[in-house]
This record gives structure tokens, sequence and C-alpha cells, in this order.
């Protein structure tokens, strides 16, 4: 499934996070480029979400045995 941008509002709860310059400035040229109106947090969000819902189902490392 490719990385859709969407807009939508949930309840929310403030977090401080620092995030390296070149990736802000990568976040902000992709949100530029779209037709879709969305905030960087709105970006990071759903970035996060897709992250999340992509994950190995497991959630367990290889182990070398």
């Amino acid at each position: 499934m490719a990385f859709q941008l969407k807009s939508d509002r949930k309840a929310t709860e403030n977090k401080t996070i620092r995030f390296p310059l070149d990736l802000i400035n990568r976040i902000d040229e992709a949100i530029a480029s779209e037709d879709v109106p969305i905030s960087f947090s709105g970006f990071v969000i759903q970035a996060c979400e897709y992250a999340l819902e992509n994950m190995d189902a497991s959630g367990k490392k290889n182990k070398i045995n």
C-alpha cells in the first residue's frame, strides 16, 4: 500500500520531538508538492501511522541461533 496524504482531525496531545534539519526540509518539500492541504504535524502523524501499520506483525526481531 502506498503512502497517501489525507486530511482528518483527531483528539491530540502535544509531544516535543527534534528532527534533523535535512529531514524537515524534505518533509516541507513533500508537503509543498502535494495538492492536499496538510500541516507538518499532519504529515508526521500520517507517516507514523503508515509505518506502524506496515511493520512486521510479529513485532519480534529475528534472532541468530
